[in-house]
């Protein structure tokens, strides 16, 4: 059949001429205005990145942010970048004041080895001089660091205080400072922190430095860690950060504290940044903030089976070994800490079946002799002989299992605290002697020690402390 010939007169008028894309009228088009919806959305999403990640956002942008990371990435393709965990692979960030340092520095000065450690102890300005005579005892400190004005950030926490600003940005510092240079980890802690260095070498060789590992812990009073969070590592008691997380920060820290201008503090700042960067808290026990006041000997004489890294706010509690000073107990202290650094404040059971009395040793610190038998399921209870930081002493303030103090004369444990302790061949020896003070009667590690008891002679007894067998319990007559 022929097709109709379409006339002049026809009904159905020639298509009008193609339009641009651009020049479509939605309204006769919605796949078209679904499309304009979309790009107007990418659109305003890539400015709004633009403006939120921009250097300049909340002040002049920081030179050498794309050196650290170059040198981030030199670091990890370094072919011995497998090697073990090594003391000089972590570049330490002490945060201090001017007009603390003076007496602080005692504190730094008994665990830092400067033949072989490095990092910096970084002060709001510069330390005035020591009190005395002051020379070469100097180089057995951190060299001190200026940290960069703060005075362009935002803070406006009514209770808080701006230098929470400037220690946050210690981290920054420090990575951008050594840049790659063998760094593998960035190590946080205040100049009222003692640290054990051979524990965190330990420790942080159970993570991929490679990869973005963000490790500490949050504090012991359940308020702290209610009111800032229970998944914040507390920076008194140390944070640690791998190199690919430490120059992440270095490159988004000052844009992103300013997103943050009603934050307390400095750890929960880099809390927050961490976060953003999706990395999650990995928790070690050894790390302690110590948010605690006055008798410190339950949390000492029940250390959980880790090792022990640092303890923070030394200058709130009680001396550790009664009759000695502060800096005497700490001295002291740190002296059984290097000397068995794994084993340190691991607790032993032991006891004497005949006599019904148990043995509580927690090496390097004291001997508990009760005159019961007591179990390892409520000796592994903290008693509670401390306060939180915060003057509370309710059981549910603290974030562990605590138990009362023992008010029962007769049940009351008689204490022996470490007196000294020395290497004999590769036997450490130490010796214990019963406290005098009037309140005497009031108040990668193994994993369990063991003890023996071996008798006493002329007034000493002699206990001695191994690892455990397969199979084996503490007691009296376990043999070595």
């Amino acid at each position: 059949m022929p097709k109709p010939h379409h006339t002049a007169s026809s009904p159905h008028p020639p298509p009008p001429p193609l339009l641009p894309f651009a020049l479509l009228p939605p309204r006769h088009c919605p796949l078209a205005a679904a499309l304009l919806a979309l790009l107007s959305v990418l659109l305003a999403t890539a400015l709004w990145l633009l403006l939120v990640l921009s250097p300049s956002q909340g002040g002049a942008p920081v030179a050498g942010h794309s050196a650290v990371s170059d040198a981030a990435g030199a670091a990890l393709a370094d072919p011995g970048a497998g090697s073990p965990l090594e003391l000089g692979h972590i570049v330490f960030g002490i945060a201090g004041s001017a007009h603390l340092w003076p007496r602080r520095r005692e504190y730094v000065r008994l665990w830092w080895d400067p033949a072989a450690m490095r990092g910096h102890v970084w002060l709001d300005a510069g330390a005035p001089p020591a009190p005395g005579p002051s020379g070469p005892e100097e180089v057995f400190l951190p060299p001190i660091r200026v940290s960069e004005d703060t005075s362009r950030f935002r803070y406006t926490n009514p209770t808080g205080h701006p230098s929470g600003l400037r220690i946050a940005r210690i981290a920054a510092e420090a990575v951008r400072l050594v840049g790659g240079g063998g760094a593998r980890w960035v190590v946080l802690v205040d100049d009222d922190t003692v640290l054990s260095a051979d524990n965190l070498v330990a420790v942080l060789s159970k993570y991929d430095w490679r990869e973005m590992v963000y490790v500490g812990a949050p504090s012991e009073s359940h308020s702290a860690n209610t009111y800032f969070s229970h998944s914040m590592a507390f920076g008194g008691g140390g944070v640690a950060l791998s190199l690919p997380l430490a120059a992440a920060l270095a490159e988004t820290l000052d844009v992103c504290i300013e997103r943050y201008p009603r934050l307390y503090g400095s750890d929960d700042r880099l809390h927050a940044c961490i976060t953003e960067l999706g990395v999650p808290l990995s928790r070690e026990y050894g790390f302690h903030q110590w948010d605690i006041r006055g008798n410190a000997h339950g949390l000492l004489a029940a250390h959980p089976i880790a090792p022990f890294i640092s303890i923070h706010h030394v200058e709130l509690v009680d001396p550790i070994y009664p009759g000695l000073s502060s800096l005497e107990s700490l001295e002291l202290f740190t002296k059984a800490m290097k000397m068995e650094p794994m084993s340190f404040l691991q607790r032993s059971i032991c006891y004497d079946q005949r006599e019904k009395i148990t043995f509580a040793i927690s090496l390097g610190y004291v001997v508990e002799v009760y005159p019961n038998i007591v179990l390892p399921r409520e000796l592994e209870r903290s008693e509670r002989t401390y306060i939180a930081y915060n003057r509370m002493s309710q059981r549910n303030e603290f974030d562990f299992d605590t138990r009362d103090a023992q008010k029962s004369l007769c049940k009351k444990p008689i204490l022996f605290f470490l007196k000294d302790v020395w290497k004999d061949g590769n036997i450490t020896r130490g010796s214990y002697i019963r406290s005098t003070d009037r309140d005497d009667l009031k108040r990668k590690a193994p994993r369990r020690l063991c003890s023996a008891l071996k008798g006493s002679i002329n007034g000493t007894l002699f206990l001695f402390v191994r690892q455990c067998g397969r199979g084996t319990f503490g007691s009296a007559s376990d043999s070595l």
